[in-house]
């Protein structure tokens, strides 16, 4: 049973080829991203967005074809994002992925974007079993979550504004960072002093497991608005104390949602669980605490197709969401991951716009 994969959901164009059968492997993925394409722009360009992966899509495909060693005509289901994201850049993919499955007369399997992140830990070696809670973490989504299996999820808390990667985007910006800024304050945060610039730390101490980063990013900005004042502070310094903050809340947060629900093991995914910091503070709770983290290689952090074809497997193997070739399709911009496999009056018909 051979899954191909695409994800397009936003600035990277992924497409993977995943051997369903037995305890399925991955074959082969190739990636492209778009990060040079908007850093002149500070920020990714929609329009801009749907172009490329347009004219990524189908090199990347016959890159994974040709690396793989197998032949169009052994795909047996294609996987694709249907959202959430950026409209036009999710209508790319999921125009391939229907063109492609009427072409070969094979099934679609739609698959959630946050899905395919909750499930690529279970590409490393290392492996989750169910259920277990997850820290879903990136630029566009801050969530805990309850996983019973695939496509059983309970939603436990998520932020009420900015996403932790997106207030590390912003703040990284402020501190005049360049594009993508995330990983770069990241990194000027190793050389910053601990303790020497202190951030709230925004509902750390509420009765429920959401979230709130954006007023972060206003105490960043009247920081660095007095850095020039305060010498003996450094943009390390101010990078560091940022960081901190938004770490210790996404460490206690998620160990209260273990707690809460009796579990054990925790998964961390999105571009943020990249994050050193974050890794190495859930790594000493756990130890502490006696339960287990698990994380995707580095390499399936960023959006990838490697993720979206294992999710489609995954699903295909349990009969959901599994669509006939023909059957139409459709995107979902905005998409709850608890209700993935159910219809979403938020989804863009390409016939009906």
């Amino acid at each position: 049973m051979l899954i191909l994969g695409i994800e397009s959901s936003c600035d990277e164009t992924g497409v993977a080829l995943f051997d369903a059968s037995g305890e399925g492997r991955l074959l082969c993925h190739a990636l492209h991203t778009q990060i040079p394409l908007h850093q002149a722009y500070g920020g990714v360009v929609p329009e801009l967005a749907s172009r490329d992966h347009i004219r990524r899509v189908v090199p990347l495909f016959r890159k994974v074809l040709r690396d793989s060693g197998r032949a169009v005509s052994e795909i047996d289901a294609i996987a694709y994002t249907q959202g959430p994201g950026l409209a036009g850049a999710l209508l790319v993919g999921a125009s391939f992925a229907e063109g492609l499955a009427l072409a070969l007369g094979v099934p679609l399997v739609p698959v959630h974007h946050l899905e395919g992140h909750l499930l690529s830990p279970l590409l490393s070696r290392h492996k989750p079993a169910f259920p277990f809670a997850a820290l879903l973490v990136s630029g566009g989504h801050t969530q805990l979550m309850r996983v019973e299996g695939v496509g059983r999820y309970t939603l436990l808390g998520e932020t009420l504004d900015d996403a932790a990667g997106e207030a590390f985007d912003k703040t990284a910006k402020l501190l005049g960072l360049p594009y993508p800024g995330g990983a770069a304050l990241s990194k000027l945060a190793e050389e910053g002093r601990p303790g020497s610039v202190r951030f709230p730390r925004p509902m750390l101490h509420s009765d429920d497991l959401n979230f709130s980063f954006s007023g972060l990013k206003t105490a960043a900005m009247l920081k660095i608005r007095d850095l020039p004042q305060a010498e003996e502070i450094t943009r390390a310094d101010l990078a560091r104390g940022f960081q901190d903050a938004i770490v210790d809340v996404l460490v206690d947060k998620s160990a209260r949602a273990l707690k809460s629900c009796g579990l054990e093991r925790l998964v961390v995914a999105g571009g943020v669980g990249a994050n050193r910091e974050l890794r190495r503070r859930l790594d000493r709770i756990a130890s502490d605490c006696g339960f287990t983290v698990f994380y995707p290689e580095l390499e399936y952090c960023t959006d990838n197709g490697a993720m979206i074809a294992l999710a489609g497997a995954l699903r295909f193997r349990e009969g959901l969401s599994i669509v006939p070739p023909g059957g139409g399709f459709a995107v979902k911009p905005r998409w709850p991951l608890e209700s993935a496999g159910s219809r979403d009056v938020s989804a863009v018909f390409p016939d009906r716009m």
